[in-house]
């Protein structure tokens, strides 16, 4: 047996041993091209510093194909209850989605501690419903937002409502009939707001119409907290909101056909955090995507592909050292109205609030009709260091020879409560419901559909955004050099949380 390599340690006391060749032989053959070699490991003290430079490269197609199949498989145990894959919370999709993810990284237990972190969202599903004229015609482009309580079968005069409808004052003023449908223009306060506003002024339901003349869907949203007067509430474009204002301005009686089959419980469900065993845990570098989908399909691209990236971004920094420690965070029911990670924020500690230099969320990273968006964030309206993170993915995507849009802050996604406590944040993404501002069409024509499956997904913008990923999370784990420093005062920082307006109304989740 051919022996080498001297190895100090200190265990109480100083002392010197050597081991065998073999040992570094069994942990030093390289994996396959392509693929992070899981369990077991290369002991940790064997393993290069992560490269920036170098290590997104290891990013490979084939895995990322590999576990978007998975996933949609994993959706199709919702069929049964369901009637179609999806992976919405409460679903046996989304269960078994986490039970994927704790799969993984106990594969990689050597290398990451992972907690779960159990909590109630409210869950609801729209079995039916119908928005039409009154000759029978549906109206075009309604979309059922999740979580509307039900409602029987009526005909309703359609009413719009000044201003936009996010105050009392918006509806004192108006006479209404015993059945009548309140008419809102979105924007400035949540979908859930306008409708409990609504009910509470003796509307029966609600149609809220697009504020975008650019989108060419209906609104797809939540009610996020249902009350006592929280009202049936379809969604339209803004076209048909156009049309619908006529309508009314031609004859004020004019009225609709409206009905919803639905309902709202709670379940229980997870959040996993990941945190690397090794690096600062003084300086944590963080990173998001979630693991549910809406009721209506599998949700591949939204947000399956998030998923897929921080799995794949996991896998392949365990093979280093790092060091700054990192977390990779999976939320559950962001559909919701971003529940999970709310509720993980808000549980924090002043000290571990502290902890987290950033947040980078990672949101639809594979629309089929996608731009490379970055969030335009600036440290004067968000966190400091938030600006830094933004110059960081346009400086990737420009040295790689690829354009980049800038978006704003749209309250839509899991960086929302970072940013409100005070933790700097931002992200990438590829598009929603939004319009390409390059060819005019949809960049993502599935989403919050059906068909969100493996088809919906563009494989080019997903290699290239998890590699961009990758380099977030080498570049940040090997050195916050440079990186704006986290507020010192912790007092400071738990009394830091602000509720930050968003200009842009997008088209989901908590905003409006």
């Amino acid at each position: 047996m051919r022996i080498s390599t001297l190895v100090a340690t200190s265990v109480g006391c100083a002392q010197a041993f050597v081991l065998p060749q073999a040992f570094f032989d069994a942990f030093t053959a390289p994996a396959p091209v392509g693929e992070a070699s899981l369990w077991p490991h290369k002991p940790y003290f064997l393993k290069h510093n992560v490269d920036p430079d170098t290590f997104p490269d290891e990013i490979q197609l084939e895995e990322l194909n590999s576990t978007a199949l998975d996933l949609y498989h994993i959706a199709e145990f919702s069929n049964r209850t369901y009637g179609h894959p999806t992976r919405v919370i409460g679903s046996p999709g989304h269960r078994k989605t986490l039970g994927y993810i704790l799969n993984q990284f106990d594969q990689m237990r050597d290398y990451y501690d992972v907690k779960v972190q159990s909590f109630k969202a409210l869950n609801g599903k729209v079995s039916h419903y119908d928005l039409n004229f009154t000759n029978g015609e549906s109206v075009p482009s309604a979309q059922a937002f999740s979580l509307s309580p039900p409602v029987k079968p009526f005909v309703g005069t359609l009413v719009e409502i000044p201003n936009l409808g996010c105050s009392d004052a918006d509806f004192e003023a108006l006479e209404i009939s015993k059945d009548a449908i309140a008419l809102i223009e979105r924007g400035e306060c949540p979908f859930g707001q306008k409708s409990t506003l609504a009910g509470k002024h003796g509307f029966k339901a609600v149609v809220v119409y697009d504020n975008d003349p650019k989108s060419k869907k209906g609104i797809s949203g939540t009610l996020e907290k249902p009350t006592k007067h929280t009202v049936s509430t379809i969604g339209v474009s803004f076209a048909v909101g156009q049309e619908l204002i006529a309508n009314i301005e031609l004859d004020p009686e004019f009225s609709l056909f409206f009905y919803m089959d639905s309902y709202v419980k709670k379940v229980k469900t997870k959040n996993i955090i990941a945190d690397t065993k090794h690096g600062d845990p003084d300086n944590i570098v963080a990173l998001g995507a979630h693991t549910d989908s809406v009721a209506a399909g599998p949700g591949i691209n939204d947000d399956g592909s998030g998923t897929i990236s921080l799995l794949t971004v996991a896998k392949h920094l365990s093979d280093y050292k790092i060091n700054n420690k990192v977390r990779f965070a999976f939320w559950a029911a962001e559909e919701e109205g971003l529940v999970g990670s709310n509720y993980y924020v808000e549980k924090l500690s002043p000290e571990e609030n502290q902890k987290i230099r950033l947040f980078m969320d990672y949101d639809m990273m594979a629309s089929p009709n996608y731009q490379f968006q970055v969030y335009d964030a600036n440290n004067v309206d968000n966190p400091r260091g938030s600006e830094e993170l933004k110059d960081l993915y346009i400086d990737y995507y420009t040295s790689h020879g690829l354009n980049y849009t800038l978006i704003p802050f749209d309250g839509r996604s899991d960086y929302v409560a970072f940013i409100n406590h005070g933790i700097p944040g931002g992200g990438i993404a590829a598009g929603a419901e939004g319009v390409n501002t390059d060819n005019g069409k949809v960049l993502d024509r599935c989403y919050h559909e059906l068909c969100d499956d493996v088809s919906n997904l563009n494989w080019e913008a997903f290699l290239t955004n998890t590699q961009l990923i990758a380099y977030s999370v080498a570049n940040y784990a090997h050195s916050l050099k440079g990186f704006p420093e986290r507020e010192t005062n912790i007092s400071s920082v738990s009394s830091s949380s602000t509720t930050l307006k968003y200009p842009y109304k997008g088209g989901a989740n908590l905003l409006l």
